[in-house]
């Protein structure tokens, strides 16, 4: 299988790996699938067992090339030729029901790539997504774990995470030098905590995992007083890594922006 390093591509080739995602996410008819990076369409054709229809996104045009003649598909796929960042999900939904996203993501786009979905989670009803370990031991880590961190955190107001299985090295050609493993996301269906202004929130954590070993008291030294720290629920001794997410928001929503 041809892969372009440009677009950090290393394509699914494991059937009962492939079985277990489309397994995980069951698909249900009348449901509007959409995948992420298709590739050579090993998963889409899996997931069309299971669909009436699917939309694919595919920034390799010679990849979208090769999806729209195959006729394996039956005409019920969907290439949309595109890189995946700059995708309106609000309009690719239109008035029809919310999507349901799958994707084996490239690591070097993966975190944007989130937050650029979740910035339209009301488009959305779920997304699977395979991604590099580690990064989904921090997506899912509670607080006080050794993973817990700024990704942990910035996730918490947006969807629920759920690590679901790994995946080894040699399910994929070429094989990545890491393992993988799937994740769920589900976007909240209601706000678990107020956040008046993102980007504050934004500020107040990425400054305190900035040097996650040190006091909060010094580590957001420039942003707030310990008593601000205290009037938020948080003790000005803590560290970052043991404080829940509606505890940073708590204290970014009492900050002037």
């Amino acid at each position: 299988m041809r892969a372009r390093k440009r677009f950090g591509q290393h394509f699914l080739a494991d059937a009962t790996i492939v079985r277990r995602i489309v397994d995980a996410i069951d698909p249900q008819p009348g449901q509007a699938v959409v995948e992420i990076g298709p590739g050579h369409g090993v998963l889409t054709r899996a997931l069309l067992g299971r669909c009436e229809r699917l939309r694919s996104i595919e920034i390799d045009r010679d990849l979208a090339a090769e999806l729209r003649v195959d006729p394996r598909f039956g005409g019920r796929l969907d290439v949309i030729e595109a890189d995946a960042l700059s995708v309106d999900f609000h309009a690719l939904q239109g008035t029809g029901a919310k999507l349901r996203l799958v994707g084996n993501l490239p690591y070097n786009i993966s975190t944007p790539l989130l937050f650029h979905v979740l910035e339209q989670r009301g488009a959305i009803v779920d997304a699977h997504f395979m991604l590099q370990k580690e990064v989904v031991a921090r997506m899912a880590a509670p607080p006080g774990s050794r993973t817990y961190g700024r990704l942990s955190v910035m996730l918490a107001p947006y969807c629920r995470v759920e690590a679901l299985f790994d995946v080894a090295p040699g399910a994929f050609r070429p094989p990545p030098k890491v393992t993988s493993s799937l994740v769920r996301l589900i976007p909240h269906a209601a706000p678990p905590f107020a956040i008046d202004d993102p980007a504050t929130f934004a500020r107040v954590v990425s400054a305190a995992f900035s040097q996650r070993r040190k006091k909060l008291r010094n580590a957001l030294g420039e942003l707030a007083s310990p008593g601000q720290l205290s009037e938020a629920g948080i003790d000005p001794d803590d560290r970052a890594e043991r404080i829940p997410a509606a505890a940073f928001a708590a204290l970014a929503n009492r900050m002037p922006r």
